[in-house]
């Protein structure tokens, strides 16, 4: 038999609803910082961002390395749930492409910190990249291919090539600040589109 709730109680299944909105959202704030400051960012500038004091954080990630790893599974969620959503949003597939690969750089900004924050453990950092290929590489697949059939860009470009490509764009940003990946990942992605007849 339920044990009756006393007034104003609020229940259990509301408080985890509640507390998975709060990491939510702070998860989301530390997203954001670290794509402009790096994961070395300090945790009161989170804090500020997130509107929480640097306790909260420290009580829902003991580590910065905690931090980090939860970020980049938010990321990987957020990059893998945007793309259809994408599809079937956007004015086309390769305008939905064009976005998704916004987001995925943002994603890879935070990442070239990760292997930092994990030090020594490889083991743990070869697991995300995996669970990062898993989830990512299918998306990423399922955009090119809606743009192909659209007769937006041109057939024969993998999903894993692109990512690796783009990801591969994104790396001198972290030792040069003159260094814009974004406007050579646009240059990419224009290169894989189909000329139109004239």
């Amino acid at each position: 038999m339920p044990t009756p709730s006393h007034p104003g109680e609020v229940p259990a299944r509301s408080k985890r609803a509640d507390a998975q909105r709060n990491q939510q959202t702070l998860l989301t704030a530390a997203a954001a910082v670290f794509v402009t400051c790096g994961v070395d960012a300090p945790i009161r500038r989170i804090a500020a961002e997130a509107g929480v004091g640097m306790g909260t954080i420290y009580r829902h990630f003991p580590t910065r390395a905690d931090l980090v790893v939860a970020v980049y599974r938010h990321q990987v969620e957020a990059c893998a749930e945007a793309g259809p959503r994408l599809l079937a949003d956007a004015d086309s597939p390769f305008t939905a492409l064009r976005r998704w690969v916004d987001l995925f750089v943002d994603f890879l900004v935070t990442k070239h910190g990760l292997a930092n924050a994990l030090q020594s453990d490889s083991n743990g950092f070869d697991a995300l990249h995996a669970y990062f290929l898993d989830r990512l590489v299918p998306v990423c697949g399922q955009l090119l291919d809606a743009a192909v059939e659209a007769g937006d860009i041109r057939p024969g470009t993998q999903p894993y090539e692109l990512m690796r490509g783009i990801g591969n764009l994104c790396v001198g940003h972290d030792s040069d600040s003159r260094y814009d990946p974004r406007r050579l990942v646009e240059l990419l992605l224009q290169g894989l589109r189909e000329p139109r007849p004239s």
